[in-house]
């Protein structure tokens, strides 16, 4: 189970890096827009666990759920959502 973890961290981090270098030639304030996604997943992350309270979802805060969230923001954390209501 270490093996698929750190595989799957080696994974996501070679994604960020290369959305990263795509995003940073398009756009105008690369840094800002990579901050402000990594910012909007992590949060709606521990928004959905907070509010999981009261509505009885929650996603599994593990490497892989914050290295997701991180990357793609709010549709990563949306598809987790989705994934985990579907597959219970």
């Amino acid at each position: 189970m270490e093996t698929i973890q750190f595989i799957a961290t080696v994974i996501c981090s070679a994604i960020l890096l290369f959305t990263v270098i795509y995003f940073s030639k398009k756009s105008v304030h690369p840094f800002k827009r990579a901050v402000n996604t990594v910012l909007s997943g992590i949060l709606s992350l521990i928004a959905v666990n907070v509010t999981g309270i009261f509505t009885g979802v929650f996603i599994p805060i593990s490497t892989l759920s914050i290295c997701m969230s991180a990357i793609g923001g709010i549709p990563a954390v949306t598809a987790m959502l989705i994934i985990d209501t579907f597959f219970r």
